[in-house]
């Protein structure tokens, strides 16, 4: 039996052994508290200036606070979203970020679980989203919708837009089972 001897650069092969044996970062979401809104500022700022939300002002991130859900890897904000009540039987998902260097980690779906639990707790029957990735809440189990059902969302945000006359957002709709 012949035995060959293969020679290779010994770090990476280290770093390989010190990556295999990391564990996982865990994910944890959270209701958002008036401390996190100077951090979370940042990287909602970042999605406001690539046109991808609307912007939001310290003042407007204070007063709805109690809206927004954060996703922490070892304490550090790694995505948020928002739960905005439209009406008694309709809420939307809104500014739904993740931190891009951790996208395609789970993070957004465990943002939108945790604020689809949310709208169940308060028996809002229907919860929709406007846009640009479609296919991302399709596999949550939205279905598309037509933005004309949605006038409140419309008179509330939309004619704020400038994407208004020209919008490139795809709505989506889906229904809580409720707590009732």
């Amino acid at each position: 039996m012949t035995h060959q001897t293969i020679k290779t650069d010994s770090r990476p092969l280290q770093q390989s052994i010190l990556n295999f044996n990391l564990q996982p970062q865990a994910i944890t979401t959270r209701p958002a508290r008036p401390a996190d809104v100077p951090a979370m500022l940042p990287l909602l700022n970042d999605y406001a200036r690539q046109a991808e939300i609307l912007p939001r002002q310290a003042g407007d991130v204070y007063q709805s606070i109690r809206e927004w859900a954060l996703a922490e890897v070892d304490g550090h904000i790694v995505g948020m979203g928002a739960l905005s009540i439209l009406w008694a039987d309709l809420a939307e998902i809104r500014s739904l970020v993740v931190d891009p260097a951790r996208q395609g980690q789970g993070i957004g779906r465990r943002l939108v679980r945790h604020l689809l639990t949310e709208a169940a707790g308060l028996n809002l029957p229907a919860v929709f989203a406007l846009t640009r990735k479609p296919d991302f809440f399709l596999k949550l189990g939205f279905s598309v919708t037509q933005k004309e059902i949605l006038p409140r969302k419309i008179l509330k945000d939309c004619i704020f837009c400038p994407k208004l006359k020209a919008c490139d957002e795809t709505a989506v709709i889906t229904t809580c089972v409720t707590a009732r």
